[in-house]
């Protein structure tokens, strides 16, 4: 269907503390005069037609469900990449006098802010990462999006910022995935809708205090496997030495935006050396691993059986690690949340890089430069260039689960309703 113009809006007002109770005008009535009625969310759980099953989100609708990977691109699915591309329309909310407003689809990829927003001076500004993929059936499922609506109040709640409430974050998140979801990769491409929620402050101070207007946005695009083939062969990390991401009780346990600006550098740098991922040590001794660049870190000790991965109040709680480890132990393994010594690293014959965008990199080699050209010590994991059977055997697991091909026991697929 085609918007009649730019801002479009959902009928519902979604207020921060409480919905209004259903009218006769529903969600996908499609009206360009602002409405006050609301439809409150109805979790259930269901078994989906294919092989997995899935909690659902239902909402009133009268717009028929579209069908995904029905969308004409400039590239064949499969060779997308994991990038910025358009599609049909972004989803916006604004905070302001205390409540949250209405839903809009927007075309627009454009956004007007005061020059004063708290978001551009004194950095509020967080964002989540998740993804919607296509199943057999024709049926679109939001991997674990409670979750990431936990993590996202985690964040408000650290930098002085409204929280959205879950019922309303995870009805948004339908929402958009509902408008775009000839967007969605077909199943089998290996590929999803990659979902990028960003809250931040919309309203104008000067002085160092938060702001009194907020905007959430959801912008959505296809993106392929991140490695073309699914898992990517293993790459070399360079131990991160003279920078820090986080500082003890800062804000490295939350996904704000200012942490990813304090790594452009050394992560450039990195590159520019020829590794493609950097490793932090913990910011007060550096003797303990915390976490990569944009991923957590995960050893794997094939002879003991141990999945471990560090538990730091600087380290962000990733999705995609809570997942895996939930099937590492399924699988027989011992998850060891913990601190982790450096000097560790020799115990480990895998090592992984985890994630939504690729949920799994994994990781040959870790280099560690000493103070002269001379000083330089190489961690090497397993046999070189191949990856580890763990590794894989986690990866399918998870994507399977993900694709509706593995039964979804836990129930963290939400289909798309």
């Amino acid at each position: 269907m085609k918007f009649s113009s730019s801002l479009i809006f959902l009928s519902l007002a979604a207020h921060a503390n409480a919905f209004m109770s259903p009218s006769p005008l529903r969600v996908g009535d499609i009206t360009t005069s602002k409405s006050t009625s609301s439809i409150p969310i109805r979790k259930s759980s269901s078994a989906s037609s294919s092989s997995s099953s899935s909690s659902s989100l239902y909402v009133s609708t009268e717009r028929p469900l579209g069908m995904p990977g029905t969308a004409k691109l400039d590239k064949d699915w499969k060779d997308l990449g994991f990038e910025f591309r358009p599609t049909k329309s972004n989803l916006r909310i604004t905070y302001k006098n205390g409540q949250w407003g209405e839903m809009e689809l927007c075309q627009d990829p454009y956004i007007q802010l005061h020059m004063g927003a708290t978001s551009l001076h004194y950095g509020q500004a967080c964002f989540e990462g998740l993804k919607a993929f296509a199943h057999q059936d024709g049926s679109v499922h939001i991997f674990r999006p409670q979750e990431n609506a936990k993590r996202l109040q985690s964040s408000c709640e650290r930098t002085l910022m409204p929280t959205l409430p879950h019922s309303l974050f995870l009805q948004a998140v339908n929402e958009v995935v509902r408008d775009n979801i000839s967007y969605v990769p077909p199943y089998g491409s290996g590929g999803a809708l990659y979902l990028r929620p960003i809250l931040f402050g919309s309203g104008a101070r000067i002085g160092l205090q938060p702001a009194d207007e907020y905007m959430f946005v959801i912008m959505v695009m296809p993106v392929a496997d991140y490695y073309k083939g699914g898992l990517g062969n293993p790459v070399d990390g360079l131990l991160i030495t003279d920078y820090d991401r986080a500082a003890p009780r800062g804000v490295g346990n939350v996904k704000v935006a200012g942490n990813y600006a304090a790594d452009m550098l050394p992560n450039m740098r990195s590159k520019k050396m020829g590794y493609p991922i950097g490793l932090y040590l913990d910011a007060a001794t550096q003797s303990s691993i915390e976490e990569f660049s944009t991923s957590n870190f995960v050893g794997i000790d094939s002879k003991n059986k141990k999945y471990v991965t560090p538990k730091s109040s600087s380290v962000l709680p990733s999705i995609t690690n809570k997942s895996l480890m939930t099937i590492a132990e399924e699988e027989g393994l011992t998850v060891e949340e913990r601190e982790v010594g450096l000097e560790e690293l020799e115990t480990f014959d895998e090592v992984m890089a985890c994630g939504t965008a690729v949920v799994v990199t994994p990781v040959g080699s870790i280099t560690k430069y000493g103070k002269d050209e001379n000083d330089v010590k190489k961690y090497t994991f397993g046999k070189q260039g191949e990856v580890g059977p763990i590794t894989r055997r986690l990866y399918d697991r998870v994507r399977a689960i993900q694709c509706g091909e593995e039964e979804d026991k836990h129930g963290w697929n939400v289909k798309v309703q």
